[in-house]
């Protein structure tokens, strides 16, 4: 992976804007278009299962929009966020609280997804030279940057002292839309995201809160539903065959004729996409 250092004239120009932009900035990939908009996803590295199914829900209904997600490679929901978006065709873009060296990349259980990452078209940015260790103080420090530079920030899963608040307090301060996803009054996880909700965040409950945000015309569920099914998977496509009368679930594992977790795994992320859903004991169409 080639490091270059971006010459001042090639920053973006957000960054320029906040109150201390970076001195100087290394990258390995490519910027993304500058008419893309930069959304962060941040939240709890000990999400729960809610967390994991909001982020990747919420991701994958961005699928097809001029949107690039920007996050911090840290474990957790950032790693969830950047993974949804190689995996529904949305370039990524990662602040790590590190240099951008192999040794120096942190975290090292990430390192194969960041490659990926650029492999795929997005890229890697830091204001820390390539062989800094990440410390405490940088990852409040890189907050700044995937704050500056994004046009929103949606908050996902942060308990009271979360590392996660500093993102959304920078976001606050540069004029940039907080958006939280609410949580359960009785989760630990959730007392930082609902304290966000009181002082005034926007909250996001489904796709639609989200793309309004960003500042895109809503499309109505006829539309949203017809441009899902226009790019089925031939896997998808077979239970959208199936499911032309509803079936128990087991019933329709069975009739798709592959092993029963691949199956169960295919189901849920039809569930997520909202193409099929299950009522009465039965998968059906939306």
């Amino acid at each position: 992976m080639k490091i270059e250092k971006l010459p001042k004239e090639k920053f973006p120009p957000a960054l320029l804007e906040i109150p201390q932009p970076p001195e100087k900035l290394f990258i390995i990939g490519e910027l993304p278009p500058p008419n893309l908009i930069p959304l962060c996803v941040v939240g709890s590295r000990k999400f729960t299962s809610y967390g994991k199914e909001c982020c990747e829900k919420l991701i994958t209904g961005l699928k097809g929009y001029p949107i690039v997600i920007v996050s911090g490679l840290a474990l957790g929901i950032d790693t969830i966020a950047h993974r949804k978006a190689l995996e529904v065709g949305l370039k990524t873009l990662v602040f790590p609280g590190s240099g951008l060296s192999m040794e120096a990349i942190y975290p090292k259980t990430n390192l194969k997804l960041a490659q990926e990452i650029i492999e795929k078209g997005g890229c890697i940015i830091s204001e820390f030279e390539p062989n800094f260790k990440a410390t405490l103080w940088s990852f409040g420090q890189r907050n700044r940057l995937m704050a500056g530079l994004c046009k929103a920030t949606l908050i996902i899963e942060a308990d009271e002292r979360s590392g996660t608040l500093i993102t959304a307090r920078l976001t606050t301060e540069y004029n940039r839309d907080l958006l939280v996803v609410p949580n359960s009054i009785f989760a630990s996880n959730s007392k930082g995201t609902n304290k966000l909700l009181r002082q005034g965040a926007t909250p996001i409950t489904c796709v639609e809160d989200l793309l309004e945000a960003l500042g895109f015309e809503i499309p109505k569920d006829e539309e949203r539903q017809a441009k899902l099914f226009a790019d089925l998977s031939p896997e998808e496509n077979k239970v959208v065959k199936l499911l032309r009368e509803p079936m128990p679930r087991d019933e329709l594992i069975r009739a798709l004729k592959m092993p029963t977790p691949q199956a169960n795994a295919l189901l849920s992320i039809m569930e997520i996409k909202e193409l099929i859903k299950e009522e009465l004991g039965e998968m059906r169409l939306y």
